[in-house]
């Protein structure tokens, strides 16, 4: 899963897009359970998921769940899977549109801040996930490390890059940077979902802008010392 590190967004042709509508009866219906999943993972998180409880959610029987998958563990690593397409579809890819650098690495932190904000309710499967499985030793774990170290370096290439460019002073900890942005999003999660505090998505954006105000201007540049 190394597509979040590419510089240009994949726009799907016609061909794919009429390949992704007549896909075969047996793909759409795993399709449809891994989405069921999903949205079950959401609310009960990865460890709650079963065969059972998704043939019971998708009116299908044991057998016809477990065909498509084999096994809990790999109805996980799907859901953990699948879940990062759609967090790279929504948060990465329209990010790519705006300029690089800067103006980009904001995009990236805006989109992604959004998508937790809409998750407030369900929660966002990497933060629940981590807690679930920091300390469990397995292919699920690995899975969900694989998807968040993908975005993280993501993350890191855009820091880098807008220091390149010079949006950013070429004395920026990158790492120490990507620490803060990461743990706005973290705060952002504990305290919109955990403690209801208002406006916890105005304090993340303020937080960020904190972070990137006092090395860039507005437009995207550096700030010259007085």
């Amino acid at each position: 899963m190394n597509s979040l590190l590419q510089d240009s967004p994949a726009s799907p042709d016609a061909d794919s897009v009429a390949s992704t509508r007549a896909l075969p009866k047996g793909q759409q219906t795993r399709a449809a359970i891994l989405d069921a999943a999903l949205a079950l993972a959401s609310q009960i998180g990865l460890e709650g998921l079963s065969i059972g409880g998704l043939a019971e959610v998708t009116g299908m029987s044991k057998s016809g769940v477990f065909a498509h998958f084999g096994s809990r563990e790999e109805l996980q690593i799907s859901v953990v899977r699948e879940y990062h397409v759609k967090f790279e579809e929504e948060v990465f890819r329209p990010a790519l549109a705006a300029e690089r650098g800067l103006p980009r690495l904001k995009a990236l932190f805006d989109r992604w801040l959004k998508r937790v904000s809409v998750e407030i309710d369900s929660g966002c499967l990497y933060i629940s996930g981590a807690v679930e499985f920091d300390d469990r030793p397995g292919p699920v774990r690995d899975a969900l490390l694989t998807m968040v170290k993908t975005w993280q370096a993501a993350l890191e290439r855009a820091i880098r890059v807008a220091v390149d460019a010079g949006h950013l002073p070429e004395s920026t900890d990158v790492a120490q940077l990507l620490f803060e942005i990461h743990g706005l999003i973290l705060a952002l999660h504990h305290d919109a979902r955990f403690l209801r505090n208002a406006g916890a998505e105005q304090r993340a954006r303020r937080g960020f802008q904190r972070l990137i105000g006092e090395s860039a201007d507005p437009q995207g540049g550096t700030r010259s010392a007085a």
